[in-house]
């Protein structure tokens, strides 16, 4: 029989259903922030080189999403279009939710579960499971490449000449990749990045780099800046009209 859950249940279940996978691990979720805990989780089942399938509906993932996923050896990502469900099985359980596997979802919001044991209720375990594996089968693979790039050799300052008084231009990052770019909030991204978020011109859509310190923050197109940073250069205005260029 299936099992209601509420919220601290199907977080509960959820890290036991990873935990206890022998054989197969799927994870449907269209919004994919994943937890420090759940990764320790996963990162573990990728050590046993099970069988880890990985199912989501946002087109783009965060930068550091993606490197996570790229350094597991048995994980493996698909993009599903229009993909809403949230379902999360292993070879002996499944898990029906409300809950995305998004860290603020699982750290904010009131939601709700149900437990199926294939035990208790085989013939309903296996239509979960049947219709995870269709969306499998109609998902987009998505091959995570870790690239390594090598340092760029130093350079010499050039030296100033008398009198000069230009100032140099200041140091910022691209708020998708980290890579470093000259800094100005109206187009916080590198050519490659920009040229992306173009196509769907979401201001708000989450990135993964402040622009003027480069560290790893929750930041957006339209707001590029930590706090610290923002207070730094005068609290800027959001970026409301994009630049066409």
């Amino acid at each position: 029989m299936a099992e209601f859950l509420t919220t601290s249940g199907v977080t509960y279940n959820l890290e036991r259903l990873i935990n206890e996978a022998t054989e197969r691990l799927i994870l449907v979720s269209p919004y994919l922030k994943i937890n420090d805990r759940l990764r320790q989780l996963l990162e573990d089942r990728d050590r046993f080189k099970i069988d880890i399938r990985v199912i989501y509906g946002k087109s783009e993932l965060q930068p550091s999403e993606s490197k996570w996923l790229g350094e597991q050896s048995s994980i493996r990502s698909s993009y599903c279009k229009n993909l809403h469900a949230k379902c999360f099985l292993n070879e002996s359980e499944a898990l029906i939710t409300s809950m995305n596997l998004y860290e603020f979802s699982q750290v904010n919001n009131q939601e709700m579960g149900i437990l199926i044991k294939k035990v208790d209720d085989p013939e309903l375990y296996l239509k979960v499971y049947e219709e995870t594996s269709r969306l499998i089968r109609i998902s987009e693979e998505v091959r995570v490449e870790v690239e390594i790039v090598p340092p760029e050799p130093t350079k010499k300052p050039a030296a100033k000449k008398a009198g000069s008084k230009k100032v140099a231009a200041e140091q910022g990052h691209c708020i998708r990749c980290g890579t470093d770019i000259p800094f100005g909030v109206e187009r916080p991204l590198c050519d490659k990045d920009y040229r992306t978020w173009s196509r769907y011109e979401d201001v708000d859509y989450e990135e993964g780099y402040c622009h003027s310190c480069g560290e790893e923050r929750d930041t957006t197109y339209a707001r590029p800046l930590c706090r610290t940073c923002w207070s730094k250069h005068g609290r800027p205005k959001p970026n409301a009209i994009m630049d066409k260029a």
